[in-house]
């Protein structure tokens, strides 16, 4: 087992070790108390595990010092300014300084006690000596020195690492007069595995929430692979996906680690995806040609002639396929696919006129009918909110998703309307630049019944409906709890050309389908 689990540059733990120099302490020695001025250093051990076999896995310590002190730049232990209490007795800035002679006796960068710097099994340290914490990690029956400051990482090879958990243990040792301190003690759990370690983010525009695998019908999921291989190990392989939606729709083997799967059925569905990479690996054993023999003697050729097959002959470069497996259980339900403001009309209000103008937005949507409605108004650069209301669609809407959004503009000018319709599984949204004339009496814009009105009757605002979509510059809108993937689509365009038509060339509206539904005003 050792010699299968061999490391490069790493010695065995049978080794001799000087405990004089590195005394070796167990957990819960009353010796660790005083180990460090001002109180416990604790260890902290990272590791970019899972590692797939054959990569090369790293780990980093980090020492957390305790309170007011922290490691300068010459690598010295020293006290942070203004954090001590002015009580404090100690008026000296070290709490540790490696690059002098300190009160304890402990020696600096001199030459004169060379023979202290050493590791644990007496190797010398590296000239010259820069650091002065003492790090010996500890796996496999293996153990690797090094000196550091207040942060080292090791990396090795997993080629020789057998598949499954191991643990990683860590003693860190600081000088103290002619010898060293154990200062702290960490251990940790790594994984070498030989199936790809992948992660799978799923996706989808108008889902509320795509934490809980439910998604919306006929719209499509985007499906992103993410392979862990922090030390690049797989950047040279052929890469290959392959999904199996669960909805009878087949095989899909693609090379691109993104895919977009639409499902038009209600249902749960199991998704399942391998992934497959060609990687360095051992050549296989070469095996012998069998015997020649000859049509007249029938005789074996002599065993010593038997030569390797051309094809079989050992290469360095062999290659071995290694799979990686995601499964997943997804539900498919109906949401609101899209969303459109379709009309937009300025409010007749009485005089005196009020200091807000009404406008009502005539609003309809695709696929399930929704249960809520939110609109946030904000500057015409859609950056700073001015008002957000949100409504419940309490009104019988049927079969058909038409309503009408009535809001209030403070005073004249341009504003950004960001409207959404929910329910439990989805949101869609639509954005619209709305302007908001000034009040002028010389204007008789109310249209009623398809006809214009004198101001002197009735006055009105007229309204003016730019379509912008701002969904990709805005997509963090969320103003219905905590929504995810919301999109926009937006048809302000025709809005606007539909409310001139209107305005200018009133003709007969009776063919209009919005009066087929009235809808109702929320």
């Amino acid at each position: 087992m050792r010699e299968h689990n061999q490391l490069n540059g790493w010695s065995s733990d049978e080794n001799d070790w000087n405990e004089k120099l590195y005394p070796v302490w167990k957990r819960g020695d009353s010796r660790w108390k005083n180990s460090w001025k001002g109180g416990r250093v604790q260890a902290v051990l990272t590791s970019d595990s899972p590692a797939l076999v054959g990569s090369t896995l790293t780990f980093a310590v980090n020492l957390v010092f305790p309170r007011c002190q922290k490691e300068d730049a010459s690598g010295n232990i020293v006290y942070e300014k203004n954090c001590r209490n002015d009580t404090d007795p100690s008026p000296d800035q070290y709490v540790y300084s490696w690059t002098a002679w300190t009160e304890d006796g402990a020696w600096g960068n001199g030459t004169s006690h060379g023979h202290h710097d050493v590791f644990p099994d007496g190797r010398p340290f590296p000239h010259p000596r820069k650091w002065n914490f003492v790090y010996v990690f500890h796996t496999l029956g293996q153990y690797f020195q090094k000196l550091g400051r207040c942060s080292v990482t090791v990396s090795i090879n997993t080629a020789n690492v057998s598949v499954g958990p191991q643990i990683m243990e860590v003693t860190v040792y600081r000088r103290h007069r002619w010898a060293y301190v154990p200062i702290a003690k960490v251990k940790d759990v790594y994984v070498v595995t030989d199936q790809i370690p992948i992660f799978v983010t799923m996706s989808q525009k108008n889902n509320r929430n795509s934490s809980d695998e439910t998604f919306l019908r006929d719209l499509p999921i985007m499906f992103s692979v993410l392979i862990h291989d922090p030390s690049h190990f797989l950047n040279e392989s052929s890469i290959s996906y392959k999904w199996n939606f669960g909805d009878n729709t087949g095989l899909f083997v693609s090379t691109s680690d993104t895919l977009n799967h639409t499902y038009v059925l209600n249902g749960t569905f199991s998704l399942n995806l391998t992934v497959q990479a060609a990687v360095p690996g051992p050549c296989p054993a070469p095996s012998p040609r069998p015997p020649l023999t000859t049509p007249s003697l029938y005789s074996p050729v002599p065993a010593g002639n038997n030569p390797l097959e051309p094809r079989e002959i050992p290469d360095e470069h062999c290659q071995i396929k290694r799979y990686g497996y995601f499964t997943a259980t997804i539900t498919i339900v109906e949401g609101i696919l899209e969303v459109n403001i379709i009309q937009v009309t300025g409010v007749p209000m009485p005089k005196p006129q009020p200091e807000n103008s009404l406008v009502d937005f005539v609003v309809t949507c695709q696929g399930s009918i929704p249960t809520e409605v939110c609109t946030m108004i904000s500057d015409p650069a859609c950056q700073i909110t001015q008002n957000t209301v949100c409504n419940p669609v309490d009104v019988a809407l049927g079969d058909m998703c038409l309503l009408t959004v009535r809001r209030a503009f403070r005073g004249s000018g341009t504003y950004c309307l960001n409207l959404t319709l929910g329910d439990d599984a989805s949101l869609a949204l639509t954005s619209i630049l709305v302007s908001i004339p000034g009040r002028d009496p010389a204007f008789f814009l109310r249209m009623a019944n398809g006809t214009l009105v004198s101001v002197g009757c009735l006055t009105a605002v007229f309204v003016t409906v730019i379509a912008l979509l701002v969904y990709k510059k805005h997509k963090e809108y969320k103003p219905v709890k905590n929504s995810t993937g919301i999109s926009v689509k937006g048809k302000g365009l025709n809005v606007f050309l539909t409310r001139a038509k209107t305005m200018f060339f009133p003709g007969n509206q009776e063919k209009n389908p919005l009066l087929k539904n009235q809808p109702g005003i929320l």
